[in-house]
């Protein structure tokens, strides 16, 4: 064989080989891995850790038994999480609240930058803001208008102190140059009685909760937070095209390991994660939950956490929002 031919072999047997990975994470697991979802049964966090703890079986060989411990805004699975072993074994499905937590709650028992290693963004929730179809605006550029020619601004309606739909309307507010209330309700459903009675004027919601509303004419869609256009609701635009660059809000969901994790074990985790995110039935079934699935790399998961932190420590210092 000459040397040309011998290495267009080898280059074509590496191109289709894995990832090389150390010997260690290949090793790795021995046995179940525990993912721990913060939130109750039932809900989007939820569905997407079991999609996501079933399809990682299958690649890693072993049971993903999932455990949600729900309960504090996240903070109970999130210590628990940090206090585990770095094994590679306990596997936090953090939420949003990890990264707002800090500036609400000045005595955690955890350290959202030194307690963990974050793995790789998983999925999006976004939050699309919401109206009365009975209000005189259609759009979100006279929804701005109305509220600063209103003497008391706009009110919205939110799940809870705290929450990415709070911080973002609070956002919202500021960026609009208007006034604003932001009513705290216990979660979606009061706030959305609220706003079908025309009491309160909009909320920010994943569309999965306000489409039955908006089928039956009751609501309308102005706009959704992400910095682009979601396959969720491709029509509805962006706050970003509508002339307001910094409104940018929505839940999210991510892997985290306890700090001190082996890197390779967070490597393979991070190259298997982003092979499950890639499958149409995983796509289809967060799509169902009003999910956008994301990906990527540690790194970029890393300073996306750091830039949540500091975007919402801001937010919540200007706006004095206090925890409940």
């Amino acid at each position: 064989m000459n040397l040309t031919r011998r290495h267009l072999l080898s280059s074509a047997a590496a191109a289709l080989a894995p990832i090389a990975l150390p010997a260690f994470a290949q090793a790795w697991p021995s046995r179940p891995v525990r993912l721990i979802c913060p939130y109750g049964a039932g809900g989007s966090s939820d569905i997407l850790t079991r999609v996501l703890g079933e399809f990682l079986a299958h690649r890693l060989g072993q049971p993903v038994v999932v455990e949600n411990k729900p309960g504090a805004g996240t903070r109970i699975a999130n210590d628990q999480a940090s206090k585990a072993a770095p094994d590679g074994y306990t596997i936090l499905h953090a939420a949003a609240p990890i990264a707002i937590g800090e500036s609400l709650y000045p005595n955690l028992p955890y350290d959202v930058r030194k307690s963990f290693e974050p793995i790789v963004s998983t999925a999006i929730a976004p939050l699309f803001l919401v109206v009365n179809a009975a209000a005189p605006y259609k759009t979100l550029a006279e929804f701005v208008q109305w509220g600063k020619a209103n003497a008391n601004g706009f009110t919205f309606g939110s799940p809870g102190a705290g929450s990415a739909p709070h911080l973002t309307a609070e956002l919202f507010i500021r960026a609009a140059g208007a006034k604003g209330l932001v009513v705290q309700f216990q979660g979606d459903a009061p706030a959305y009685t609220e706003l079908l009675a025309g009491r309160i004027d909009a909320t920010l919601t994943a569309i999965s909760t306000a489409v039955p509303h908006v089928e039956a004419g009751k609501l309308r869609v102005l706009a959704v937070a992400n910095e682009k256009r979601t396959p969720l609701q491709a029509s509805t635009p962006t706050f970003v095209e509508s002339g307001l660059p910094n409104v940018v809000g929505y839940g999210w969901y991510g892997l985290m390991a306890p700090a001190g994790t082996p890197p390779a074990i967070v490597q393979r985790m991070n190259a298997e994660t982003n092979a499950v995110l890639a499958e149409p039935e995983v796509r289809k079934k967060a799509e169902a939950a009003g999910l956008q699935l994301r990906g990527g790399t540690a790194a970029e998961f890393r300073s996306f956490l750091d830039s949540e932190s500091k975007k919402w420590a801001q937010i919540i210092k200007a706006a004095n929002i206090k925890a409940e």
